[in-house]
């Protein structure tokens, strides 16, 4: 039984690992997807990033989005996010971004990274 105690330490450290692995890894597919038109700080060809999540879509101030989005009134969480990267247009039609995520786990890292950011 001397081994338990070992291993407890392994599966305590590896499951620690595992909550911050997704945001860490969603830090690099968001510079790596995302930041050709977002910035956490500042607006681009899209919205400013940082602060999105629990914010209403549409609402930034200082971003004209399409009138799809600002009429949606959809609070961006986990599961809204989730869908919008899956697929935008079927979440809002008629809305600006062409860009999507098939990728389930990719688009969980980025929504934890926003999370994160906010």
């Amino acid at each position: 039984m001397r081994w338990f105690p070992a291993l407890s330490a392994v599966v305590v450290v590896f499951l620690a690992a595992g909550q911050t692995q997704p945001a860490a890894q969603g830090k690099e597919l968001f510079e790596r997807r995302c930041t050709g038109c977002h910035a956490l700080d500042r607006d681009k060809e899209g919205p400013r990033l940082g602060g999105v999540y629990g914010r209403v879509s549409g609402s930034a101030p200082s971003f004209h989005y399409s009138d799809a989005l600002k009429n949606a009134r959809i609070t961006w969480d986990a599961e809204s996010l989730d869908k919008w990267l899956a697929d935008p247009d079927s979440l809002v039609p008629d809305n600006d971004m062409a860009f999507h995520v098939e990728s389930a786990a990719e688009r969980s890292g980025i929504i934890a990274y926003l999370k994160e950011m906010q």
